[in-house]
């Protein structure tokens, strides 16, 4: 293997078999306890862990911190960083900072707008896009030079990832934007959501006919539903959704103390499913505060147990 990093997730990919990582969301809290209690439930299930980086613009532990804390409990996190609340001086502090923990995976991100958060009020910063973040990363480690020149003596040692939704409009612009990240950087990319299977596998189509899935492995997301409410939230509420009546139907036609048990039973057929999709190199299973769920899901779906990499 052609590896870069030493990073698990890099390993697992390069290796050919289907990779599973998950994430957590840190707490609004100094106690790092919750955060380790969630890596604790899921880690002999999954390869890596996101850790989530002030998600919906809310405020909580910071996302390095977390990294830390289940670095220190042996865990392999992915540092997840957005560039709503960072210029690019603070970003490569941070990225550096994360190195020195033996971090190993970034996920490089946009970020939720503030106005969606608990603090609407406050400014964003933008000072560079998330592409521009993955080329930045891919700078540092590759040349190991800053984006002002000068020499890093030590460059971060990161597998670098990014995010995609197949599913915002427009629909044509979706591979076309893949593209770009590949271009930039990206060496893995984890998508949103995937409730409409069929438009996930004519976007898996447009990304097989530009050869995108040989220059980047694309981790397909999986949320179980809890609800039919939380289904029609989504399809409602929630930009870049897209959540199919016959979803929410199926959902609805089951008895409301069973329905948490037909969304996680929904979440495996469709991991079954797209194990059959040529370009699926695995899967980011992210259960929203429903983490002791992720080894059922992990089990069911044949995914378990994980890999030994050396």
């Amino acid at each position: 293997m052609d590896l870069k990093t030493n990073s698990r997730l890099e390993k697992v990919l390069k290796s050919g078999q289907l990779a599973v990582t998950s994430e957590c969301g840190p707490p609004r809290s100094s106690a790092p306890e919750g955060i380790i209690k969630k890596g604790e439930l899921i880690k002999n299930h999954v390869d890596v862990i996101n850790v989530t980086d002030n998600q919906t613009s809310v405020t909580r532990l910071c996302s390095l911190a977390a990294c830390v804390h289940l670095k220190l409990q042996g865990l392999d996190p992915v540092l997840q960083m957005v560039v709503r609340d960072r210029n690019r001086i603070a970003l490569q502090s941070d990225i550096l900072g994360a190195a020195s923990f033996g971090i190993n995976n970034v996920l490089c991100l946009s970020g939720d707008h503030q106005s969606f958060g608990d603090n609407p009020q406050a400014q964003n910063v933008f000072d560079i896009d998330s592409m521009q973040l993955v080329q930045t990363v891919r700078r540092m480690r590759d040349e190991g030079r800053f984006l002002s020149g000068d020499e890093i003596k030590v460059p971060p040692n990161m597998f670098v990832g990014a995010a995609a939704n197949p599913f915002a409009d427009p629909f044509k612009i979706r591979v076309p934007r893949l593209a770009k990240k590949v271009a930039a950087g990206a060496e893995f990319i984890q998508t949103q959501c995937i409730y409409n299977v069929d438009k996930f596998e004519l976007w898996m189509q447009g990304v097989r006919d530009r050869g995108l899935h040989e220059k980047v492995f694309i981790l397909a997301g999986i949320t179980p539903m809890r609800s039919v409410g939380m289904a029609k939230y989504l399809r409602k509420s929630v930009p870049g959704m897209d959540v199919p009546e016959e979803l929410i139907n199926r959902l609805a036609g089951v008895e409301k103390e069973k329905q948490a048990a037909e969304g996680i039973t929904i979440a495996v057929e469709t991991i079954q499913r797209l194990k059959e999709v040529k370009g699926v190199a695995g899967f980011h299973i992210m259960a929203i505060e429903w983490e002791e769920k992720v080894p059922e899901i992990v089990e069911r779906s044949g995914l378990f147990p994980r890999p030994v990499i050396d």
